[in-house]
Protein backbone atom coordinates (compact mmCIF):
# COMPACT_ATOMS: atom_id res chain seq x y z
CA UNK A 1 0.00 0.00 0.00
CA UNK A 2 1.00 3.67 -0.77
CA UNK A 3 0.71 6.62 1.19
CA UNK A 4 -2.26 7.83 -0.56
CA UNK A 5 -4.05 4.62 -0.21
CA UNK A 6 -3.56 4.88 3.69
CA UNK A 7 -4.71 8.50 3.53
CA UNK A 8 -8.01 7.24 1.54
CA UNK A 9 -8.62 4.53 4.12
CA UNK A 10 -8.01 6.30 7.30
CA UNK A 11 -10.32 9.42 6.14
CA UNK A 12 -13.15 7.59 5.10
CA UNK A 13 -13.18 5.54 8.03
CA UNK A 14 -12.84 8.59 10.29
CA UNK A 15 -15.30 10.97 8.60
CA UNK A 16 -17.86 7.88 9.15
CA UNK A 17 -17.06 7.57 12.97
CA UNK A 18 -16.77 11.18 13.90
CA UNK A 19 -20.10 11.41 11.48
CA UNK A 20 -22.31 9.16 13.54
CA UNK A 21 -20.71 10.86 16.43
CA UNK A 22 -21.89 14.38 15.60
CA UNK A 23 -25.03 13.55 14.28
CA UNK A 24 -26.54 11.61 17.49
CA UNK A 25 -25.55 14.08 20.00
CA UNK A 26 -28.11 14.24 23.41
CA UNK A 27 -29.89 11.26 22.36
CA UNK A 28 -30.63 10.54 26.18
CA UNK A 29 -34.02 9.34 26.26
CA UNK A 30 -35.03 5.03 24.90
CA UNK A 31 -36.93 6.32 22.23
CA UNK A 32 -34.44 8.33 20.66
CA UNK A 33 -31.39 5.98 22.14
CA UNK A 34 -33.16 2.52 20.52
CA UNK A 35 -35.46 3.22 18.32
CA UNK A 36 -33.97 6.29 16.78
CA UNK A 37 -36.48 8.44 17.69
CA UNK A 38 -38.81 7.07 14.60
CA UNK A 39 -37.56 9.22 12.16
CA UNK A 40 -36.36 7.35 9.15
CA UNK A 41 -37.40 7.69 5.73
CA UNK A 42 -38.00 4.19 3.84
CA UNK A 43 -34.72 4.84 1.60
CA UNK A 44 -32.97 5.09 4.82
CA UNK A 45 -35.04 2.00 5.89
CA UNK A 46 -34.32 0.02 3.28
CA UNK A 47 -30.06 1.42 3.11
CA UNK A 48 -29.48 0.49 6.86
CA UNK A 49 -31.39 -3.06 6.25
CA UNK A 50 -29.53 -3.90 3.46
CA UNK A 51 -25.75 -2.71 5.22
CA UNK A 52 -26.89 -4.67 7.81
CA UNK A 53 -26.68 -7.54 5.72
CA UNK A 54 -23.82 -6.68 3.46
CA UNK A 55 -20.95 -7.42 6.09
CA UNK A 56 -17.71 -7.42 5.21
CA UNK A 57 -17.72 -11.15 4.63
CA UNK A 58 -20.00 -10.38 1.56
CA UNK A 59 -17.46 -8.33 -0.49
CA UNK A 60 -14.37 -10.70 0.32
CA UNK A 61 -16.85 -14.23 -0.27
CA UNK A 62 -18.76 -14.01 -2.34
CA UNK A 63 -16.31 -12.66 -5.35
CA UNK A 64 -14.39 -16.04 -4.58
CA UNK A 65 -17.59 -18.27 -4.51
CA UNK A 66 -18.17 -17.09 -8.00
CA UNK A 67 -14.63 -17.17 -8.92
CA UNK A 68 -14.55 -21.33 -7.55
CA UNK A 69 -18.16 -22.11 -8.07
CA UNK A 70 -19.88 -19.57 -10.59
CA UNK A 71 -22.89 -17.76 -10.00
CA UNK A 72 -25.02 -20.49 -8.63
CA UNK A 73 -24.85 -19.08 -5.45
CA UNK A 74 -27.60 -16.52 -5.95
CA UNK A 75 -30.10 -18.85 -5.97
CA UNK A 76 -29.33 -18.51 -2.04
CA UNK A 77 -31.43 -15.32 -2.07
CA UNK A 78 -34.45 -15.71 -3.96
CA UNK A 79 -36.52 -16.03 -1.09
CA UNK A 80 -36.27 -12.84 0.17
CA UNK A 81 -38.48 -10.91 -2.05
CA UNK A 82 -41.52 -13.78 -1.02
CA UNK A 83 -40.21 -12.80 2.61
CA UNK A 84 -40.15 -8.99 2.59
CA UNK A 85 -43.87 -9.27 1.46
CA UNK A 86 -44.84 -11.59 4.01
CA UNK A 87 -43.43 -9.28 7.02
CA UNK A 88 -44.85 -6.44 5.54
CA UNK A 89 -48.34 -7.80 5.52
CA UNK A 90 -48.30 -9.97 8.62
CA UNK A 91 -44.85 -8.66 10.86
CA UNK A 92 -44.40 -5.59 10.55
CA UNK A 93 -48.45 -4.29 11.78
CA UNK A 94 -48.08 -5.96 15.24
CA UNK A 95 -44.56 -4.57 15.87
CA UNK A 96 -45.86 -0.95 14.82
CA UNK A 97 -49.62 -1.70 16.34
CA UNK A 98 -47.66 -2.65 20.00
CA UNK A 99 -44.93 -0.19 19.89
CA UNK A 100 -42.10 -2.76 20.46
CA UNK A 101 -38.90 -1.77 21.15
CA UNK A 102 -37.96 -5.68 19.84
CA UNK A 103 -39.37 -8.31 18.23
CA UNK A 104 -39.44 -10.44 20.87
CA UNK A 105 -41.91 -8.39 23.27
CA UNK A 106 -44.57 -9.59 21.41
CA UNK A 107 -44.06 -13.08 22.22
CA UNK A 108 -44.44 -12.58 25.72
CA UNK A 109 -48.20 -10.42 24.65
CA UNK A 110 -48.74 -13.50 22.92
CA UNK A 111 -47.42 -16.21 25.05
CA UNK A 112 -45.32 -15.50 28.29
CA UNK A 113 -42.26 -14.68 29.55
CA UNK A 114 -40.02 -17.79 29.65
CA UNK A 115 -41.13 -18.41 25.84
CA UNK A 116 -39.76 -14.17 24.89
CA UNK A 117 -36.45 -14.99 27.38
CA UNK A 118 -36.31 -18.37 25.42
CA UNK A 119 -36.69 -16.49 21.75
CA UNK A 120 -34.40 -14.02 22.94
CA UNK A 121 -31.74 -16.03 24.06
CA UNK A 122 -31.36 -17.62 20.90
CA UNK A 123 -31.08 -14.91 19.03
CA UNK A 124 -27.95 -13.56 21.57
CA UNK A 125 -26.41 -16.90 21.37
CA UNK A 126 -26.46 -17.02 17.73
CA UNK A 127 -25.69 -12.91 16.53
CA UNK A 128 -23.32 -12.73 19.48
CA UNK A 129 -21.22 -15.43 17.58
CA UNK A 130 -21.75 -13.76 14.08
CA UNK A 131 -20.96 -10.62 15.56
CA UNK A 132 -17.67 -11.87 16.05
CA UNK A 133 -17.06 -13.72 12.67
CA UNK A 134 -18.07 -9.99 11.18
CA UNK A 135 -14.88 -8.37 12.80
CA UNK A 136 -12.95 -11.52 12.18
CA UNK A 137 -13.51 -11.97 8.72
CA UNK A 138 -11.59 -8.82 7.28
CA UNK A 139 -8.95 -8.75 10.08
CA UNK A 140 -8.13 -12.73 8.98
CA UNK A 141 -7.48 -11.72 5.64
CA UNK A 142 -6.38 -8.13 5.81
CA UNK A 143 -4.09 -9.39 8.31
CA UNK A 144 -2.57 -12.18 5.98
CA UNK A 145 -2.34 -10.18 2.91
CA UNK A 146 -1.04 -7.62 3.99
CA UNK A 147 1.27 -8.84 7.57
CA UNK A 148 -0.57 -6.75 9.81
CA UNK A 149 -1.12 -8.32 13.34
CA UNK A 150 -4.62 -10.02 13.71
CA UNK A 151 -5.51 -9.33 17.08
CA UNK A 152 -4.54 -5.32 16.86
CA UNK A 153 -7.18 -5.42 13.85
CA UNK A 154 -9.68 -7.07 15.18
CA UNK A 155 -9.61 -4.20 18.30
CA UNK A 156 -9.05 -1.81 15.86
CA UNK A 157 -12.59 -2.69 14.16
CA UNK A 158 -14.38 -3.64 16.96
CA UNK A 159 -13.20 0.18 18.81
CA UNK A 160 -14.57 1.99 16.48
CA UNK A 161 -17.80 0.24 15.78
CA UNK A 162 -18.20 0.54 19.93
CA UNK A 163 -17.53 4.51 19.87
CA UNK A 164 -19.89 5.61 17.39
CA UNK A 165 -22.88 2.66 18.82
CA UNK A 166 -22.42 3.96 22.43
CA UNK A 167 -22.31 7.51 21.49
CA UNK A 168 -25.71 7.46 19.67
CA UNK A 169 -27.73 4.20 19.42
CA UNK A 170 -30.04 3.27 16.97
CA UNK A 171 -29.96 6.67 15.18
CA UNK A 172 -25.25 6.46 15.05
CA UNK A 173 -25.98 2.92 13.28
CA UNK A 174 -28.78 4.34 10.50
CA UNK A 175 -27.08 7.78 9.88
CA UNK A 176 -23.45 6.35 9.14
CA UNK A 177 -24.82 2.79 7.41
CA UNK A 178 -25.62 5.91 4.53
CA UNK A 179 -22.34 6.89 4.23
CA UNK A 180 -21.25 3.27 4.52
CA UNK A 181 -23.47 2.13 1.47
CA UNK A 182 -22.08 4.80 -0.86
CA UNK A 183 -18.51 3.78 -0.47
CA UNK A 184 -19.84 0.08 -0.43
CA UNK A 185 -21.54 1.06 -4.02
CA UNK A 186 -18.61 3.33 -4.94
CA UNK A 187 -15.69 0.97 -4.59
CA UNK A 188 -17.56 -2.14 -6.21
CA UNK A 189 -18.77 -0.14 -9.14
CA UNK A 190 -15.13 1.11 -9.80
CA UNK A 191 -13.92 -2.22 -9.48
CA UNK A 192 -15.71 -3.68 -11.86
CA UNK A 193 -15.12 -0.86 -14.34
CA UNK A 194 -11.51 -1.66 -13.55
CA UNK A 195 -11.41 -5.25 -14.01
CA UNK A 196 -13.73 -4.69 -17.35
CA UNK A 197 -10.25 -2.30 -18.43
CA UNK A 198 -7.78 -4.87 -17.65
CA UNK A 199 -9.02 -7.98 -20.12
CA UNK A 200 -6.72 -8.06 -23.31
CA UNK A 201 -8.16 -5.41 -26.10
CA UNK A 202 -10.26 -8.08 -28.13
CA UNK A 203 -12.16 -9.15 -25.17
CA UNK A 204 -15.09 -7.31 -24.70
CA UNK A 205 -17.96 -7.43 -21.50
CA UNK A 206 -20.00 -9.84 -23.76
CA UNK A 207 -16.73 -11.90 -24.70
CA UNK A 208 -16.31 -11.93 -20.93
CA UNK A 209 -19.07 -13.57 -20.45
CA UNK A 210 -19.16 -15.72 -23.32
CA UNK A 211 -16.14 -17.26 -22.15
CA UNK A 212 -17.47 -17.63 -18.87
CA UNK A 213 -20.51 -19.11 -19.83
CA UNK A 214 -18.23 -21.84 -21.49
CA UNK A 215 -16.25 -22.28 -18.61
CA UNK A 216 -19.35 -23.01 -16.53
CA UNK A 217 -19.73 -20.08 -14.53
CA UNK A 218 -22.86 -18.69 -15.74
CA UNK A 219 -24.90 -21.69 -14.29
CA UNK A 220 -27.29 -19.50 -12.59
CA UNK A 221 -30.19 -21.68 -12.21
CA UNK A 222 -30.04 -25.26 -10.91
CA UNK A 223 -33.91 -26.69 -10.85
CA UNK A 224 -32.30 -30.33 -9.87
CA UNK A 225 -34.09 -31.89 -6.58
CA UNK A 226 -30.55 -33.77 -5.92
CA UNK A 227 -29.99 -33.23 -1.90
CA UNK A 228 -25.76 -33.02 -3.41
CA UNK A 229 -26.47 -29.55 -4.59
CA UNK A 230 -26.40 -27.19 -1.72
CA UNK A 231 -27.43 -24.24 -4.26
CA UNK A 232 -30.99 -25.16 -5.86
CA UNK A 233 -33.77 -23.15 -6.75
CA UNK A 234 -35.37 -25.23 -4.53
CA UNK A 235 -33.08 -24.65 -1.34
CA UNK A 236 -33.25 -20.63 -2.64
CA UNK A 237 -37.08 -20.55 -2.44
CA UNK A 238 -37.61 -23.07 0.26
CA UNK A 239 -34.70 -22.91 3.02
CA UNK A 240 -34.13 -19.37 1.47
CA UNK A 241 -37.41 -18.05 2.47
CA UNK A 242 -37.46 -19.45 5.64
CA UNK A 243 -34.24 -18.19 6.42
CA UNK A 244 -34.64 -14.40 4.98
CA UNK A 245 -38.65 -14.53 7.16
CA UNK A 246 -36.27 -15.54 10.44
CA UNK A 247 -33.39 -12.90 9.61
CA UNK A 248 -35.73 -10.05 8.41
CA UNK A 249 -38.76 -10.81 10.88
CA UNK A 250 -37.66 -12.14 13.91
CA UNK A 251 -33.65 -11.27 14.45
CA UNK A 252 -33.20 -7.93 16.04
CA UNK A 253 -30.58 -6.31 14.56
CA UNK A 254 -32.51 -6.37 11.32
CA UNK A 255 -35.92 -5.27 13.42
CA UNK A 256 -34.21 -2.49 14.89
CA UNK A 257 -33.38 -0.92 11.59
CA UNK A 258 -37.11 -0.53 10.44
CA UNK A 259 -38.38 -0.29 13.53
CA UNK A 260 -36.79 3.50 12.96
CA UNK A 261 -38.68 3.82 10.52
CA UNK A 262 -40.89 7.32 10.79
CA UNK A 263 -44.69 5.11 10.01
CA UNK A 264 -45.72 1.88 9.36
CA UNK A 265 -45.66 2.70 5.50
CA UNK A 266 -41.93 4.03 5.47
CA UNK A 267 -41.03 0.73 7.43
CA UNK A 268 -42.77 -1.26 5.00
CA UNK A 269 -41.58 0.78 1.42
CA UNK A 270 -37.98 0.11 2.96
CA UNK A 271 -38.33 -3.72 3.11
CA UNK A 272 -39.95 -3.92 -0.41
CA UNK A 273 -36.90 -1.50 -1.16
CA UNK A 274 -34.45 -3.71 0.22
CA UNK A 275 -36.06 -6.77 -1.34
CA UNK A 276 -35.99 -5.34 -5.02
CA UNK A 277 -32.47 -4.40 -5.02
CA UNK A 278 -31.03 -7.09 -2.76
CA UNK A 279 -30.91 -9.92 -5.44
CA UNK A 280 -29.25 -7.77 -8.00
CA UNK A 281 -26.85 -6.45 -6.10
CA UNK A 282 -25.99 -10.20 -4.78
CA UNK A 283 -26.07 -10.56 -8.49
CA UNK A 284 -23.53 -8.01 -9.26
CA UNK A 285 -21.10 -8.85 -6.98
CA UNK A 286 -20.75 -12.40 -8.14
CA UNK A 287 -20.97 -11.35 -11.39
CA UNK A 288 -17.64 -9.38 -9.89
CA UNK A 289 -16.08 -12.53 -8.95
CA UNK A 290 -16.64 -13.92 -12.18
CA UNK A 291 -15.35 -11.32 -14.00
CA UNK A 292 -12.09 -11.66 -11.92
CA UNK A 293 -12.01 -15.58 -13.03
CA UNK A 294 -11.78 -14.41 -16.54
CA UNK A 295 -9.22 -12.04 -16.05
CA UNK A 296 -7.15 -14.88 -14.72
CA UNK A 297 -7.82 -16.10 -17.67
CA UNK A 298 -4.92 -14.19 -19.48
CA UNK A 299 -2.82 -12.74 -16.77
CA UNK A 300 -0.76 -15.08 -13.96
CA UNK A 301 -2.92 -16.82 -10.78
CA UNK A 302 -1.05 -17.91 -7.71
CA UNK A 303 -1.82 -21.85 -7.38
CA UNK A 304 -3.41 -20.59 -3.93
CA UNK A 305 -4.30 -17.39 -3.00
CA UNK A 306 -3.90 -17.30 0.72
CA UNK A 307 0.10 -15.58 1.03
CA UNK A 308 0.05 -17.46 4.46
CA UNK A 309 -0.28 -21.04 2.99
CA UNK A 310 1.79 -20.29 -0.40
CA UNK A 311 4.88 -19.11 1.98
CA UNK A 312 4.32 -21.95 4.41
CA UNK A 313 4.84 -24.46 1.55
CA UNK A 314 8.17 -22.53 -0.19
CA UNK A 315 9.60 -22.68 3.48
CA UNK A 316 9.14 -26.79 3.55
CA UNK A 317 10.51 -29.55 1.92
CA UNK A 318 7.95 -30.05 -0.34
CA UNK A 319 8.78 -26.15 -2.31
CA UNK A 320 10.13 -28.49 -5.73
CA UNK A 321 6.60 -30.01 -5.35
CA UNK A 322 4.38 -26.82 -4.94
CA UNK A 323 7.07 -25.11 -7.48
CA UNK A 324 5.89 -28.15 -10.29
CA UNK A 325 1.91 -27.59 -9.68
CA UNK A 326 2.98 -23.97 -10.39
CA UNK A 327 4.60 -24.62 -13.41
CA UNK A 328 2.16 -27.20 -14.70
CA UNK A 329 -0.84 -24.36 -13.80
CA UNK A 330 1.16 -21.65 -15.98
CA UNK A 331 0.71 -23.74 -19.14
CA UNK A 332 -2.64 -24.68 -18.44
CA UNK A 333 -3.60 -21.32 -18.00
CA UNK A 334 -1.43 -20.17 -21.37
CA UNK A 335 -3.74 -23.32 -23.16
CA UNK A 336 -7.17 -21.67 -22.03
CA UNK A 337 -6.13 -18.09 -22.78
CA UNK A 338 -5.60 -19.43 -26.38
CA UNK A 339 -8.74 -21.20 -25.99
CA UNK A 340 -10.81 -18.69 -24.79
CA UNK A 341 -9.70 -16.47 -27.77
CA UNK A 342 -10.46 -19.15 -30.02
CA UNK A 343 -13.89 -19.53 -28.81
CA UNK A 344 -14.81 -15.63 -29.30
CA UNK A 345 -13.59 -16.22 -32.90
CA UNK A 346 -15.70 -18.86 -33.72
CA UNK A 347 -18.59 -16.89 -31.97
CA UNK A 348 -17.85 -14.04 -34.42
CA UNK A 349 -17.14 -15.87 -37.72
CA UNK A 350 -20.65 -18.49 -37.19
CA UNK A 351 -19.60 -20.12 -40.61
CA UNK A 352 -21.48 -23.37 -41.42
CA UNK A 353 -19.65 -25.35 -39.15
CA UNK A 354 -19.69 -22.44 -36.21
CA UNK A 355 -21.98 -24.72 -33.75
CA UNK A 356 -19.66 -27.95 -34.13
CA UNK A 357 -16.45 -25.71 -33.76
CA UNK A 358 -17.63 -23.69 -30.41
CA UNK A 359 -18.68 -26.75 -28.90
CA UNK A 360 -15.34 -28.46 -29.10
CA UNK A 361 -13.76 -25.62 -28.00
CA UNK A 362 -16.34 -25.25 -25.47
CA UNK A 363 -16.25 -28.90 -23.96
CA UNK A 364 -12.00 -28.05 -23.67
CA UNK A 365 -12.33 -25.06 -22.27
CA UNK A 366 -14.36 -26.78 -19.38
CA UNK A 367 -12.12 -29.62 -19.38
CA UNK A 368 -9.04 -27.38 -18.79
CA UNK A 369 -11.01 -25.80 -16.20
CA UNK A 370 -12.05 -29.02 -14.29
CA UNK A 371 -7.94 -29.86 -15.04
CA UNK A 372 -7.26 -26.59 -12.99
CA UNK A 373 -9.44 -27.17 -10.07
CA UNK A 374 -7.90 -30.98 -9.65
CA UNK A 375 -4.29 -28.71 -9.92
CA UNK A 376 -5.75 -26.50 -7.57
CA UNK A 377 -6.68 -29.58 -4.90
CA UNK A 378 -3.31 -30.86 -5.11
CA UNK A 379 -1.69 -27.93 -4.02
CA UNK A 380 -4.15 -27.54 -1.27
CA UNK A 381 -2.87 -31.44 -0.41
CA UNK A 382 0.69 -29.96 -0.45
CA UNK A 383 -0.25 -27.02 1.63
CA UNK A 384 -1.48 -29.26 4.16
CA UNK A 385 1.15 -31.68 4.58
CA UNK A 386 3.67 -28.69 4.71
CA UNK A 387 1.88 -27.27 7.32
CA UNK A 388 -1.64 -28.84 9.00
CA UNK A 389 -2.67 -25.22 10.83
CA UNK A 390 -2.43 -23.22 7.58
CA UNK A 391 -5.65 -22.44 6.24
CA UNK A 392 -5.85 -23.89 2.37
CA UNK A 393 -9.13 -23.23 0.94
CA UNK A 394 -8.49 -19.84 -0.56
CA UNK A 395 -12.03 -18.23 -1.56
CA UNK A 396 -12.10 -15.72 0.66
CA UNK A 397 -8.43 -14.22 -0.43
CA UNK A 398 -9.04 -14.23 -4.28
CA UNK A 399 -10.77 -10.55 -4.57
CA UNK A 400 -8.43 -8.75 -2.08
CA UNK A 401 -5.10 -10.61 -3.69
CA UNK A 402 -6.75 -8.81 -7.10
CA UNK A 403 -7.07 -5.75 -5.37
CA UNK A 404 -3.97 -5.48 -3.96
CA UNK A 405 -2.09 -6.81 -6.65
CA UNK A 406 -4.05 -4.90 -9.74
CA UNK A 407 -5.74 -1.90 -8.76
CA UNK A 408 -3.99 1.80 -9.31
CA UNK A 409 -2.87 3.91 -6.07
CA UNK A 410 -5.63 5.39 -4.34
CA UNK A 411 -8.06 2.78 -5.03
CA UNK A 412 -6.78 0.01 -3.04
CA UNK A 413 -7.48 2.34 -0.09
CA UNK A 414 -10.81 2.78 -1.44
CA UNK A 415 -11.91 -0.95 -1.30
CA UNK A 416 -10.00 -1.71 2.07
CA UNK A 417 -12.22 1.34 3.31
CA UNK A 418 -15.19 -0.93 1.17
CA UNK A 419 -14.13 -3.80 2.96
CA UNK A 420 -13.90 -1.98 6.49
CA UNK A 421 -17.13 -0.15 6.25
CA UNK A 422 -18.85 -3.26 5.33
CA UNK A 423 -17.36 -4.88 8.38
CA UNK A 424 -18.58 -2.09 10.79
CA UNK A 425 -21.86 -1.00 9.40
CA UNK A 426 -23.39 -5.22 10.12
CA UNK A 427 -21.44 -5.30 13.06
CA UNK A 428 -22.48 -1.55 14.87
CA UNK A 429 -26.63 -3.39 13.73
CA UNK A 430 -25.57 -6.66 15.84
CA UNK A 431 -23.99 -4.97 18.96
CA UNK A 432 -26.88 -2.07 18.75
CA UNK A 433 -29.18 -5.08 18.48
CA UNK A 434 -27.23 -7.62 21.31
CA UNK A 435 -27.84 -4.55 23.86
CA UNK A 436 -31.10 -3.82 22.82
CA UNK A 437 -32.42 -7.46 23.04
CA UNK A 438 -30.29 -7.93 26.70
CA UNK A 439 -31.48 -4.87 28.47
CA UNK A 440 -35.32 -4.80 27.37
CA UNK A 441 -36.25 -8.15 26.59
CA UNK A 442 -33.86 -9.80 30.20
CA UNK A 443 -32.32 -6.31 32.37
CA UNK A 444 -35.57 -4.47 32.20
CA UNK A 445 -38.51 -7.03 32.26
CA UNK A 446 -36.91 -8.77 35.34
CA UNK A 447 -36.26 -5.45 37.51
CA UNK A 448 -38.57 -5.34 40.34
CA UNK A 449 -38.75 -1.55 40.48
CA UNK A 450 -39.30 0.73 37.81
CA UNK A 451 -36.32 3.07 36.37
CA UNK A 452 -35.94 6.47 34.32
CA UNK A 453 -34.76 6.47 31.28
CA UNK A 454 -31.20 7.72 31.47
CA UNK A 455 -31.10 4.29 33.57
CA UNK A 456 -32.08 2.35 30.81
CA UNK A 457 -29.86 4.30 27.99
CA UNK A 458 -27.18 3.73 30.67
CA UNK A 459 -27.44 0.18 30.72
CA UNK A 460 -27.62 -0.01 27.05
CA UNK A 461 -24.43 1.28 26.91
CA UNK A 462 -22.73 -0.80 29.16
CA UNK A 463 -24.15 -4.04 27.21
CA UNK A 464 -22.95 -2.38 24.23
CA UNK A 465 -19.84 -2.11 25.71
CA UNK A 466 -19.75 -5.66 26.95
CA UNK A 467 -20.86 -7.24 23.33
CA UNK A 468 -18.00 -5.32 21.73
CA UNK A 469 -15.39 -6.97 24.03
CA UNK A 470 -17.08 -10.68 23.98
CA UNK A 471 -17.19 -9.98 19.83
CA UNK A 472 -13.90 -9.11 19.83
CA UNK A 473 -12.62 -11.88 22.04
CA UNK A 474 -14.64 -14.24 19.73
CA UNK A 475 -12.60 -12.33 16.64
CA UNK A 476 -9.70 -13.41 18.27
CA UNK A 477 -10.20 -16.79 18.90
CA UNK A 478 -11.86 -17.80 15.82
CA UNK A 479 -11.01 -20.09 13.31
CA UNK A 480 -11.69 -20.11 9.30
CA UNK A 481 -14.20 -22.06 8.22
CA UNK A 482 -14.82 -23.57 4.86
CA UNK A 483 -15.86 -19.98 3.75
CA UNK A 484 -16.81 -17.35 5.63
CA UNK A 485 -20.47 -16.01 4.22
CA UNK A 486 -21.55 -19.70 4.20
CA UNK A 487 -20.76 -19.58 8.55
CA UNK A 488 -22.51 -16.93 8.56
CA UNK A 489 -25.59 -18.71 7.08
CA UNK A 490 -24.69 -21.72 8.86
CA UNK A 491 -25.08 -20.55 12.16
CA UNK A 492 -28.24 -18.27 11.15
CA UNK A 493 -29.62 -21.97 10.05
CA UNK A 494 -29.09 -23.70 12.89
CA UNK A 495 -30.81 -20.69 15.08
CA UNK A 496 -33.25 -19.48 12.59
CA UNK A 497 -35.78 -21.85 12.09
CA UNK A 498 -36.55 -22.62 15.52
CA UNK A 499 -36.98 -18.75 16.13
CA UNK A 500 -39.41 -18.31 13.24
CA UNK A 501 -41.22 -21.44 14.47
CA UNK A 502 -42.33 -19.53 17.54
CA UNK A 503 -43.33 -16.22 15.61
CA UNK A 504 -45.41 -18.35 13.09
CA UNK A 505 -47.28 -20.39 15.75
CA UNK A 506 -47.81 -16.80 17.69
CA UNK A 507 -49.49 -15.09 14.22
CA UNK A 508 -51.05 -18.00 13.11
CA UNK A 509 -52.03 -20.87 15.30
CA UNK A 510 -53.94 -19.43 18.27
CA UNK A 511 -54.86 -22.20 20.25
CA UNK A 512 -51.34 -23.18 20.95
CA UNK A 513 -50.39 -21.98 24.49
CA UNK A 514 -46.78 -20.94 26.18
CA UNK A 515 -46.22 -24.00 27.62
CA UNK A 516 -46.47 -25.94 24.15
CA UNK A 517 -44.19 -23.90 22.31
CA UNK A 518 -42.01 -23.23 24.87
CA UNK A 519 -41.37 -27.45 25.07
CA UNK A 520 -41.31 -27.59 21.39
CA UNK A 521 -38.84 -25.27 20.75
CA UNK A 522 -36.52 -26.51 23.33
CA UNK A 523 -36.79 -29.78 21.59
CA UNK A 524 -36.39 -29.03 17.96
CA UNK A 525 -33.57 -26.64 18.77
CA UNK A 526 -31.50 -29.77 20.18
CA UNK A 527 -32.79 -31.77 16.92
CA UNK A 528 -32.01 -29.03 14.95
CA UNK A 529 -28.38 -29.39 15.92
CA UNK A 530 -28.09 -33.17 16.18
CA UNK A 531 -29.15 -32.78 12.59
CA UNK A 532 -26.18 -30.19 11.73
CA UNK A 533 -23.80 -32.83 13.57
CA UNK A 534 -24.71 -35.63 11.65
CA UNK A 535 -24.42 -33.96 8.10
CA UNK A 536 -21.15 -32.39 9.24
CA UNK A 537 -19.95 -35.73 9.78
CA UNK A 538 -21.30 -36.96 6.60
CA UNK A 539 -23.89 -39.61 8.66
CA UNK A 540 -26.99 -37.79 6.29
CA UNK A 541 -26.52 -35.35 3.37
CA UNK A 542 -28.48 -32.53 4.12
CA UNK A 543 -28.32 -28.90 2.71
CA UNK A 544 -27.81 -26.27 5.39
CA UNK A 545 -30.38 -23.70 4.38
CA UNK A 546 -33.32 -26.93 4.74
CA UNK A 547 -32.53 -26.71 8.68
CA UNK A 548 -34.33 -23.27 8.43
CA UNK A 549 -37.59 -24.86 7.39
CA UNK A 550 -36.87 -27.91 9.16
CA UNK A 551 -36.66 -26.18 12.31
CA UNK A 552 -39.75 -23.83 11.71
CA UNK A 553 -42.01 -26.93 10.65
CA UNK A 554 -40.68 -29.04 14.06
CA UNK A 555 -41.73 -25.99 15.92
CA UNK A 556 -45.16 -26.12 14.83
CA UNK A 557 -45.83 -29.64 14.48
CA UNK A 558 -44.45 -30.78 18.47
CA UNK A 559 -46.05 -27.67 19.75
CA UNK A 560 -49.41 -28.78 17.96
CA UNK A 561 -48.69 -32.23 19.46
CA UNK A 562 -48.22 -31.68 22.67
CA UNK A 563 -51.16 -28.99 23.36
CA UNK A 564 -53.31 -31.90 22.10
CA UNK A 565 -52.01 -34.06 25.20
CA UNK A 566 -51.75 -31.05 27.65
CA UNK A 567 -53.46 -28.15 27.69
CA UNK A 568 -51.92 -24.97 29.00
Amino acid sequence: MQQIDWIVLIATLAFIVFYGIYKTQGRNNVEDYIRGGSESNWWTVGLSVMATQASAITFLSTPGQAFHSGMGFVQLYFGIPIAMVIICLFFIPIYHKLKVYTAYEFLESRFDLKTRSLAAGLFLLQRGLSAGITIFAPSIILSAVLGWDLNTLNIIIGVLVVIYTISGGTKAVTVTQKQQMGVIFLGMFVAFFLIISYLPEDISFTNALEIAGASGKLNILDFSFSLDDRYTVWTGILGGTFLMLSYFGTDQSQVQRYLSGRSMREMQLGLIFNGLLKVPMQFFILLVGVMVFVFYQFNPTPLNFNPAATESVINSPLQEDYESLQGQLNELRLEKASLSKNLITAEKNQDSDFKQEYTVIQTKLQDATAQEEMIREEARDVISRADKNVETNDRDYVFIHFILNNLPRGLIGLLLAVILSAAMSSTASELNALATTTTMDLYRRNLKEERDDDHFVGATKWFTLSWGILAILIACTANLFDNLIQLVNIIGSIFYGTILGIFIVAFAIKRIGGNAVFIGAVITQMLVIALFCLDKYEYINLPYLLLNFIGCALVICIAYIIQLIKKD
